[in-house]
């Protein structure tokens, strides 16, 4: 079993993997400034007209923006997840790009500090960092299999329970055994026998205190029917008094696939089940990009958007700013901003062009012949959207999310589509990068759980990089 694999099934342990992505983090570090060395030390022996110098304190400071560089990039683009299982060719493209950006980078402090680097130091920094990185990643899964044997701990666990998920369960702790798990037997009402890929001792659960005792044991992982779980609350209780941590899996909802954790109310346990990102951290600096983001957009295009508007009100009755009500986070209601890009009485014609929808649920029409002439342009380009920066740093939509919906489609939506309003709403999206107007309904909607389902700060910023192609060519606007 791969290593992604293996902890897709048994993601208990991920704390395994974390140290694995932080030996590839370190090694980044080392590698890139080793890179960074030997490229000055070429440069500076390579007898060309100008002689290239740089002061200690600026080079320390160049050398740790290349090396947090290089290992944010790595991260951004996923390179340590599977640097000890992939093939040499993904390795070697992975590397390339990584080094590329590190490159760009270095050009982009170069200039913000006004520095004045070599060009050919840079690419001896680019290239030695390549080769040096190549070197290492190749021979990864044997490197990191000799940190394990030589510095890892095993991990020695047992089971509660004779069920068939308890055997899954065993099943899936022999598959991690490379990360250093250990399957130590099963504990049950009564003794036998377990068969597996290997035959593991069922002991009886009241030999638990004997077993804690004599060998190590440091989980224990109750597989049991929830109906019996209060009446193993002296098992619980021992495991506790002798210091060894315990699991329980969770099967009071076999088919629910949301994020399980616990918290606390002062003193009450809660087990929670989240179906949409929860880490608050992670959530605040998402919330303070947008700020800084939309604040700043908002001085810029200030200018732009004052003409902007001049010129709808020129070219059409009616106001400048459209302004409708949408849905939010968790349903929240707020009022949406846009430039009007149709004629005033647009919502008043609307049912008589239901007929030409193309869409299940929302409602688009190509060439909407309620679109002004200025309107058009503005939607092809999604001009439009300028206003929403406004709803941004309100707290109303973010950046990056699922487009806000009006609460009319809302009321039809199936049941499964309605996780998408467990995000707040943003200016753009997954499908927003994917086709815009060309995908259908549904298409849509998976692309929203798809994005609430792997979000993270940096595929926000993915999503972002890749809208701003899309809108200056306007590619997929109807």
């Amino acid at each position: 079993m791969s290593k992604a694999a293996c902890y897709a099934v048994f993601g208990v342990f991920s704390r395994h993997y974390r140290k694995v992505k932080a030996i590839f983090g370190l090694t980044d570090v080392f590698l890139t400034t080793l890179a960074f060395v030997a490229a000055y030390q070429t440069r500076i022996r390579m007898h060309f007209e100008k002689v290239f110098y740089i002061d200690l304190p600026i080079a320390a400071l160049l050398l740790i923006a290349s090396a947090v560089c290089w290992v944010a990039i790595g991260y951004w683009f996923n390179i340590y997840e599977k640097l000890d299982s992939a093939h040499p060719r993904v390795v070697l493209r992975d590397t390339f790009r990584q080094c590329a950006m590190g490159a760009i980078c270095v050009v982009v402090a170069e200039y913000v500090l006004r520095l004045d680097l070599s060009r050919s130091f840079v690419a001896l920094f680019a290239v030695y960092a390549w080769v040096l990185l190549c070197l290492f990643r190749l021979n990864a899964a044997r490197v990191v299999g000799a940190v394990r044997r030589e510095f890892g701990t095993a991990h020695f666990v047992m089971v509660v329970g004779s069920t068939e998920r308890a055997r899954r369960l065993g099943a899936d702790l022999e598959q991690s055994s490379d990360y250093g798990i250990r399957l130590m037997g099963f504990l049950a009402e009564d003794p036998g026998e377990v068969q597996l890929s290997q035959t593991y001792r069922q002991y009886p659960l009241s030999h638990l205190r004997e077993l804690l005792r004599g060998q190590v044991i440091d989980e224990v992982i109750f597989a049991v029917d929830s109906g019996k779980l209060s009446e193993m609350e002296e098992v619980f209780l021992l495991c506790d008094e002798e210091g060894v941590r315990t699991r329980v899996v969770v099967d009071f909802f076999p088919h629910v696939n949301s994020q399980v954790y616990l918290d606390r109310l002062g003193t009450t346990p809660l087990l929670t089940f989240s179906a949409a990102p929860h880490d608050e951290i992670r959530l605040l600096l998402k919330r303070a990009i947008d700020v800084l983001l939309a604040a700043a957009s908002l001085v810029l295009l200030l200018p732009f958007m004052l003409l902007i508007a001049l010129l709808i009100r020129l070219t059409s009755p009616g106001p400048a700013i459209f302004r409708q009500e949408r849905c939010g986070l968790n349903g929240r209601r707020f009022t949406f901003y846009k430039f009007r890009s149709m004629c005033d009485n647009a919502e008043e014609l609307k049912p008589s062009l239901m007929h030409m929808n193309q869409k299940s649920t929302a409602f688009k029409i190509p060439n909407d012949p309620r679109l002004t002439g200025v309107g058009r342009i503005l939607r092809k380009f999604s001009i439009d959207e300028w206003p929403q920066l406004w709803n941004v740093l309100k707290g109303d939509m973010s950046l990056v999310g699922p487009r806000p919906a009006v609460p009319e489609e809302v009321e039809v939506y199936q049941q499964w589509q309605r996780r998408r309003l467990r995000m707040r709403p943003g200016l753009t999206c997954l499908w927003a990068v994917a086709g815009r107007d060309t995908l259908d309904f549904e298409t849509w909607m998976k692309l929203d759980m798809q994005y609430i389902d792997t979000w993270s700060l940096g595929l926000d910023w993915k999503i972002i990089l890749r809208t701003i192609p899309r809108v200056l060519t306007g590619r997929g606007a109807s």
